[in-house]
């Protein structure tokens, strides 16, 4: 099982709905049974708000589980209050991408197409910086934060289970100055040295590949265990959508497919950033 508080928090909700679902019932009609309200049965279910072990005590014996699968599920209610290490940040990290670091800690393939800029798990210091400074409305202190998050988040690229992680990135992304020249020049050769990684593959969609299957950045979440579905993940200035259902990771997949397909291929990839990185000198 997947170990960040956001995945077992994750996990509790699969597992209570799927109780639920077994036993033929709706929200409204378990919370009635129960004297809680359906919306409380749904918010469990949903993982919208915190699940007391003693509520996952009752809905067990109220769907007459086994001892064992009772006392599993507490244990989870238990481990998902426990706060992560990007948390002791505060507002440096907003709730909605709080969610998203959670399952990114979690995830054993991580599949992004970013259309603006690189992804943030591999960006410098000073190119994070200059993303968060531009038109924020964050303070100085939460700016920094939110940095030092990012590249915290960076160190599982290194690991021994490091995810699977492939990107594909617009040439824009590539070719845009963030800050000045100096500071892209020291960003590209950052990215030419996390992609020797091998657990990073790198792939960019140049100008004249056509017409592409999305219109902006997204990233599909795969999980080392069956029982945790993949997600997808979009996100916004100030808010984000997460999507699981297969339909959504259908087609997410479909498009994520299209993008490489029709992307350079790593090595071409690596020619091209050096032939920007030569350009930039001029």
């Amino acid at each position: 099982m997947a170990g960040s508080p956001t995945a077992r928090r994750r996990r509790l909700s699969i597992e209570l709905k799927k109780l639920r679902e077994k036993n033929s019932l709706t929200c409204a009609q378990v919370g009635a049974a129960l004297d809680w309200s359906g919306s409380k049965v749904n918010r469990m279910e949903t993982g919208s708000g915190r699940v007391q072990p003693s509520d996952v005590d009752v809905l067990c014996r109220f769907y007459e589980t086994t001892e064992e699968l009772r006392e599993f599920l507490k244990s989870l209610a238990r481990q998902a209050k426990t706060r992560s290490w990007w948390q002791i940040h505060g507002s440096g990290v907003p709730e909605w991408f709080s969610i998203y670091i959670g399952l990114e800690q979690d995830a054993s393939t991580l599949r992004q197409y970013q259309c603006e800029v690189l992804p943030g798990l591999l960006q410098t210091e000073p190119y994070a910086r200059e993303l968060h400074t531009s038109g924020s409305y964050m303070p100085p202190e939460d700016i920094d934060r939110a940095v030092r998050v990012r590249l915290e988040r960076q160190s599982m690229i290194s690991a021994p289970d490091a995810p699977d992680c492939w990107f594909v990135v617009s040439e824009g992304a590539v070719r845009r100055v963030i800050g000045d020249r100096e500071l892209m020049r020291a960003q590209l050769e950052h990215v030419l040295d996390a992609v020797q990684h091998p657990s990073v593959t790198l792939q960019v969609l140049p100008f004249d590949a056509g017409t592409c299957p999305t219109t902006g950045p997204f990233t599909v979440l795969g999980f080392p265990d069956p029982e945790d579905p993949d997600v997808v993940y979009r996100d916004g200035i100030t808010d984000a959508m997460y999507l699981e259902g297969e339909p959504h990771i259908r087609e997410y997949n479909r498009a994520f497919d299209e993008l490489r397909a029709a992307a350079l291929s790593p090595r071409r990839t690596m020619q091209l950033i050096n032939s920007v990185m030569k350009e930039s000198t001029r």
